[in-house]
């Protein structure tokens, strides 16, 4: 089977939800016309990811300033599920494709950042919790557990979602091969050179494809008090993307792109896959389970009980 998939390049609304999902429908819709049935978009792109702002958090001490920052980002999350999903369902239904899109998720006092699969007829299929905040994020964010783990058995393949960091953790990404992932969604905020160099890997050792999505914004799409490390200029780069899609042996057959909002399309032969394992199958015949054991908790973690 062959599947045309696009990896979607776009930035955020900063803070605002609704501008930000009608933004999706606007690409998902292109992307469909053009033939994708599956579209891929980039990390926390509801309600974005404040690349270079400190919260104003100090070690003993935390700003009101941050504190007003960190509430207007609360104010612009998600719910899971809700009305926002329940849009983000109906965009996938009318346009007859699949969707994974990275968002702020919102439960109780904490934020989540999560990745959300849709499905063109069974809507929201389920949704992947990051379980590692890479360094400041772990100030706005809380941690996963092993109980969002999914890939998804669908018509056009296994989706699952590893979110930017959390990619370089190898007992996951074993974990993600256990389950037979064969369409690997990376969304992220990385759009370093070394990342390039981290899909390809990826997907040479999963033996799977690995679509990867970026967002590419400017100092300008922020709102005028929102005050990055990298500059106050309305052009400086906040994020440049570098979305790509890789194939199964590790070779780049889509992108990177770094000059703005634009998607990539590849067509994706589901039998590379099983052409890639014939030599190497991690979670098969290249396996040592007599040498190696991994053991995965995917219980739900639950303060109180």
């Amino acid at each position: 089977m062959t599947i045309k998939a696009a990896v979607i390049q776009i930035g955020s609304v900063p803070f605002d939800t609704e501008a930000t999902i009608r933004k999706i429908e606007i690409h998902v819709k292109k992307a469909a016309e053009n033939k994708a049935r599956l579209a891929v978009l980039p990390e926390a792109l509801i309600s974005g990811y404040p690349k270079g702002v400190d919260f104003g958090a100090r070690v003993g001490g935390r700003s009101p300033e941050g504190r007003d920052e960190f509430a207007r980002y609360y104010e612009s999350a998600i719910e899971v599920p809700s009305a926002h999903t329940d849009w983000l369902s109906e965009i996938c239904a009318e346009h007859q494709i699949f969707m994974v899109v990275g968002v702020i998720e919102r439960d109780g006092g904490t934020l989540y950042c999560t990745s959300l699969t849709f499905s063109p007829e069974d809507g929201l299929l389920g949704k992947h919790r990051k379980l590692m905040p890479t360094a400041m994020e772990r100030l706005i964010w809380g941690f996963g557990d092993g109980s969002t783990l999914p890939v998804f058995d669908t018509e056009i393949g296994k989706i699952g979602s590893v979110i930017c960091w959390e990619n370089y953790m190898p007992m996951l990404r074993m974990a993600m091969y256990q389950k037979g992932i064969q369409l690997y969604c990376a969304p992220t905020a990385d759009d370093s050179d070394g990342w390039v160099a981290s899909m390809r890997h990826i997907a040479r050792e999963g033996r799977c494809y690995v679509l990867s999505s970026c967002q590419y914004m400017t100092r300008g799409d922020f709102p005028d008090d929102h005050h990055p490390i990298q500059g106050e200029a309305p052009d400086t780069i906040i994020m440049r993307g570098g979305s790509m899609i890789v194939n199964p042996l590790g070779e780049i057959i889509a992108g990177p792109i770094y000059d703005g909002e634009d998607i990539v399309y590849a067509d994706l032969d589901l039998r590379e896959i099983i052409r890639g394992k014939y030599d190497f199958d991690v979670v098969g015949h290249y396996a040592r389970p007599d040498v190696f054991l991994l053991k995965v908790d995917e219980g739900k973690k639950q303060p109180v009980s």
